[in-house]
């Protein structure tokens, strides 16, 4: 961006796009948010400019706020500015000590100065092309032979405007444009097409405008620089040409460029920023322009010349359709050569299954995954041809608006997939089709554009209502449950086809419903009868809501992973030296099961209870030593009850109760850590009919840790919204049991179904049945000793009626 000089003595803040907001010099700290900000000040001190080895320029200025007048806080109101580059330059040409400067686009970082120019603590950085600067200077004074006069009589770049030297222009309305002559000129963009590559070296931009006259004009820029090209964003866009050629073309005038070229844009929309687009660092603007750009906006506006702008949202899009879409750039990622994937998001979600494209991780740039809830937002645009090398130097992050972009119903073939993708068949593709028909086209937005901070909301909007809302809920048994185990975790979520159900209350509370509003007012130790939706639900991986209870120290752990649980069998194998079994344990061998089909069998020490064994109970209960996680899983199949050991100081030992203590078929036992007092103990099998779980556990000294289910439910109706936690009857709820869900994948799929039928994938509200729900509240103490009001869901049950029909929501 340039620095803008104001010709006309007024203040630059009255040039300044209305959506920017000015914060204080005092008010500035390393940590502010300058995105969307600008900074006022006096320009005090103007150091010289530098030239640096790699021919860059630096120059340091130091502005005041003009109403600092205290000299104890001058240090605050006092700045150190540092530009770069070509905005250096054209700032040594253009401002003086003494103007008044308004920046925007600047970055805070620390002082490295500040104990030796008694300063502010920080500085501002300006660089790049989102910086700008627009620079007010005072009327000269009367004298006109007064040194400071002369001073301030030099001279600027060729479009820099002064008091004391205004460069005139004459424009010429289209309707009067004649063959042959070098014009300068306003008009209203009716059709554009992004800078394409020419035959030669140049870039080629084609647009046409029109102004009051009604003449229709075309133009045609050659430049070999794209930033030189016009800024425009869409239909409507105001465009100043200055020294453009006038030709005959197909019997009609056009407009060409010429040497000394330059071009200014403007938003085209009545009442908006009056924010100038340019690739010039200098540039006149002035009241005659806003005056010209402000009659220009009325007037298209009063007239149905100007085609429909169809940017439009992806919650709007219908198959078929060309649009155009701003969006953020998430990712990246090249298909093949005449193919690059974008995907993009608006913060809206479209209501059609999209095309979903898989490419190698290792070939994106940017995130390479997201959350389940933003990946329903985003989409996946598919650009070809020419526009691939323009996708090329996009950067993730980025805000842009892609033209002419099609959606397309169905099956499509797409470059590059693997064979190990499907191909989809109901879904919705987005192809940026090659070449520059019809505008089509990328074009990267700037951050101050008033559709960015538009589509900034709409995102910020998104990320406040799905973040993490796990708040801290203070209940001692539930504060530290929502972690993620890794994805080896044993229970698995399979998609299952969704049913109808509803739910019923077990309770004997004679209660009418409530509302949540109400519920929220009453204080804790009472019981509700709720009617509501399921807005959402925590955790969104289903395995993660089975949980590890102790009942007797109300400690609640996460499942541990394989890979954790196969680490502590490797390092238990690690162990050696000579070990003596206690006289009650009988050894011997068993052979394990090779990993891969022909492989050799492996032995394995085992030890049996000489009781069992006199028994003949040799299946029972076995002792299993220096064996794998893989291997004891396989052995389960050919007995009851294993217990992993190791040898520790010459005896035998359990392994980490982080590790199952028991093995049972596919079920796995484990122990409370801080409750149990676990050793290699003779179990008693007098009057034991049958040995089981609890028998094994009180035997070796294992505080059992219990299956149990965990959830947090976001609830709403029409009056508020409120988290709950299901777990005391979660099992009741779902009906079946934690243990089933541990390892019965059966039992697994029960829950899957009946959370895509109380909270469908993507549905919308009406799509969610209501449920009439029993809650209880209690009060919670955190760790930090502050008591907060909980609610659980208790006494209720999901179930699948015969008939399902449409019950209306509460009134």
């Amino acid at each position: 961006m340039p620095v803008c000089v104001l010709s006309d003595g007024a203040g630059p803040g009255a040039q300044v796009p209305a959506h920017l907001t000015m914060i204080p010099i005092s008010h500035i700290t390393t940590s502010t948010d300058s995105s969307g900000k600008t900074v006022k000040g006096k320009v005090v001190r103007k150091e010289r400019l530098v030239s640096s080895a790699s021919d860059d320029f630096i120059l340091k200025t130091v502005i005041q706020e003009e109403d600092s007048q205290a000299i104890a806080s001058s240090q605050n109101t006092s700045i150190s500015v540092v530009l770069l580059g070509a905005l250096a330059k054209d700032f040594n040409e253009a401002v003086n000590q003494g103007d008044v400067v308004v920046a925007s686009g600047f970055t805070v970082d620390k002082s490295g100065s500040v104990h030796k120019d008694k300063l502010h603590p920080c500085k501002l950085l300006l660089s790049g092309d989102n910086a700008c600067l627009y620079v007010s200077r005072p009327p000269p004074p009367p004298d006109p032979r007064s040194p400071l006069a002369n001073k301030r009589s030099t001279t600027l770049s060729a479009e820099v405007s002064t008091k004391a030297k205004v460069p005139k222009y004459t424009y010429v309305r289209l309707g009067d444009l004649k063959a042959g002559s070098v014009v300068n000129v306003y008009g209203v963009v009716v059709f554009f097409k992004q800078p394409f590559k020419s035959r030669g070296t140049d870039f080629c931009s084609s647009l046409k405008i029109t102004d009051q006259s009604n003449q229709k004009i075309g133009c045609t820029i050659f430049c070999e620089k794209l930033e030189d090209h016009p800024k425009i964003f869409q239909i409507g866009d105001i465009v100043r040409m200055h020294r453009v050629k006038t030709q005959f073309f197909n019997d009609s005038i056009t407009l060409v460029n010429t040497f000394g070229f330059s071009v200014v844009t403007f938003d085209g929309a009545v009442g908006g920023a009056m924010e100038p687009r340019t690739s010039s660092r200098s540039f006149h603007f002035d009241q005659e322009v806003r005056r010209t750009v402000e009659e220009l906006r009325s007037w298209s506006a009063s007239q149905t010349i100007l085609p429909p702008v169809p940017t439009i949202p992806l919650s709007a899009v219908q198959p078929k359709a060309y649009f155009d879409l701003t969006c953020q750039l998430l990712a990246k990622a090249p298909i093949d050569t005449t193919c690059t994937l974008l995907r993009v998001w608006d913060g809206t979600r479209c209501p059609r299954t999209l095309l979903n494209v898989i490419v190698e991780p290792d070939a994106t740039e940017g995130p390479t995954s997201f959350s389940k809830e933003k990946e329903k937002l985003i989409a996946n645009v598919l650009v070809y041809d020419n526009h691939v090398e323009v996708a090329r130097e996009l950067k993730p992050g980025a805000f842009l608006r892609i033209y002419n972009l099609r959606a397309i119903p169905g099956s499509s073939k797409v470059p590059g997939l693997t064979s190990s993708q499907s191909e989809e068949v109901d879904h919705l593709a987005f192809h940026l089709h090659g070449g520059t028909a019809y505008g089509r086209g990328i074009r990267v937005l700037p951050e101050t554009s008033p559709d960015v901070q538009e589509l900034k909301r709409t995102l910020q909007a998104f990320s406040e209502d799905h973040e993490d809302r796990l708040s801290d809920f203070s209940d001692s048994e539930l504060l530290e449950v929502w972690s993620t185990p890794p994805e080896s975790t044993k229970v698995k979520q399979l998609c299952a086809e969704t049913v109808k159900c509803c739910t019923e209350r077990s309770c004997s509370h004679d209660l009418q419903p409530v509302t949540l509003s109400k519920v929220k007012r009453s204080g804790p130790g009472r019981v509700h009868h709720v009617r509501v939706q399921l807005r959402s639900y925590e955790p969104h991986a289903l395995h993660q809501a089975l949980k590890l209870y102790c009942s007797k120290c109300s400690s609640m752990l996460d499942v541990p992973d394989d890979e954790l649980v196969s680490g502590l069998f490797s390092e238990a194998n690690s162990d050696s030296g000579p070990c003596s079994p206690p006289p009650w344990l009988l050894s011997g061998k068993v052979d394990a099961p090779g990993d891969a089909p022909g492989s050799a069998d492996r032995s394995l020490t085992v030890h049996l209870s000489s009781e069992l064994l006199a028994e003949g109970k040799t299946k029972e209960l076995l002792f299993l030593m220096g064996s794998t996680l893989e291997e004891t899983c396989r052995l389960t199949a050919g007995y009851q009850n294993i217990v992993p050991v190791r040898p520790s100081g010459g005896h035998l030992a359990l392994l980490d109760l982080s590790a199952p203590f028991l093995f049972r078929g596919r079920r796995r036992y484990y122990g409370c850590k801080r409750c149990s007092d676990a050793a290699v103990r003779e179990p008693s099998t007098e009057g034991v009919e049958v040995i089981d779980e609890r028998m094994i556990a009180e035997a070796l000294g294992v505080q059992l840790l219990q299956f149990v289910l965990l959830m947090k439910l976001e609830l709403r109706d029409a009056t508020d919204t409120l988290h709950v936690f299901l777990w005391r009857d979660a099992e009741l709820f779902f009906n079946v049991s934690a243990d089933d869900v541990a390892a019965n994948q059966e039992a697994q799929n029960i829950i899957h179904q009946t959370m895509d039928t109380l909270c469908p994938p993507g549905g919308g509200t009406g799509e969610r049945p209501w449920l009439d729900l029993c809650l209880t509240s209690y009060r919670a103490e955190d760790d930090a000793g502050q008591n907060q009001t909980c609610y659980q869901v208790g006494h209720t049950t999901v179930t699948k009626p015969s008939s399902t029909r449409s019950e209306p929501g509460p009134a």
